[in-house]
């Protein structure tokens, strides 16, 4: 069945959500965990830059990570936070020339991690189509949560940011709930949240709510994603090939980028086809 598009044209919203490396001091490369299960060059702890980030913030390894099985390094996205810290949080100063800010820089991304990704799920709820209450409702919260993000670092790290998320989710869960009784249908199944490897192809899932499921591996190919919730749902190796999520709500560029689709998937205009994923 053909759906209507839900959201609208202007994606301007997530414009800042963006990532943009070149103005960004390799925070991802450092800040974070890594695994190399997960596909990172190697295990390694918070605070400890990558075998791979140069002095001047490049990958030594970016034109071949794909190839050398690096997918954690082609799939993270910090919704824009990075350059946000890099820019604006402490106006140009970086980790590697004054090291008695470092610890407290990465604390920051982190946060600011955080608060970005809130922002783009409150963003496809102001970018709902005729749903002038909720997006009135979502377009408040942006505001408020654009306003911590330009907090100083002592400011942002006193931030009760459990107090703000629940805030966050009480808008979104109203969004959820909303666009969701559209689309269900009497046919939808009772689902669980555990799919690893399972073939949901021909399964009618359209209005459900998968957010927090566990997708690896799962073949969701030429299936219709319409109104369903996606938040916190696992996508890595989801092979979601011709697939429909044009319509689905709080999906990310980073499932997208750890999923295999190709260029019959159809996803909301905010989010960019992987360079890699096969025609």
């Amino acid at each position: 069945m053909k759906s209507r598009n839900i959201y609208i044209d202007d994606i301007s919203v997530f414009k800042d959500l963006k990532i943009d490396c070149g103005n960004c001091f390799s925070f991802c490369c450092v800040a974070l965990y890594f695994s190399k299960v997960d596909g990172f060059p190697k295990d390694k702890s918070s605070g400890e830059p990558c075998v791979n980030l140069n002095s001047d913030f490049t990958c030594k390894a970016h034109k071949d990570l794909r190839k050398k099985g690096l997918k954690g390094c082609t799939s993270y996205d910090c919704f824009g936070a990075g350059q946000k810290v890099a820019k604006i949080t402490y106006n140009g100063i970086n980790w590697s020339k004054s090291p008695e800010l470092a610890g407290e820089m990465f604390n920051v991304f982190l946060l600011m991690t955080q608060l970005h990704e809130m922002l783009w799920y409150l963003s496809m709820v102001y970018s709902l189509e005729k749903e002038e209450t909720l997006r009135n409702i979502a377009n408040i919260i942006i505001q408020e949560t654009i306003e911590i993000t330009l907090l100083k670092p002592e400011a942002l790290l006193k931030l009760n940011i459990d107090m703000h998320r629940e805030k966050v989710k009480e808008v979104l869960t109203k969004a959820s709930e909303k666009i969701r009784s559209k689309f269900v249908s009497k046919n939808n199944q009772t689902l669980s949240k555990n799919y690893i490897g399972k073939n949901l192809k021909s399964v009618n899932l359209r209005g459900t709510d998968l957010s927090g499921a566990l997708l690896l591996v799962t073949d969701l190919s030429n299936n219709d994603l319409s109104g369903v919730n996606l938040i916190g749902t696992d996508m890595r190796d989801t092979n979601i090939k011709a697939t429909n999520l044009q319509n689905s709500l709080f999906i990310t560029q980073q499932q997208v980028n750890n999923a295999n689709g190709d260029s019959n998937t159809k996803l909301p205009a905010s989010l960019t086809i992987p360079k890699y994923w096969s025609k």
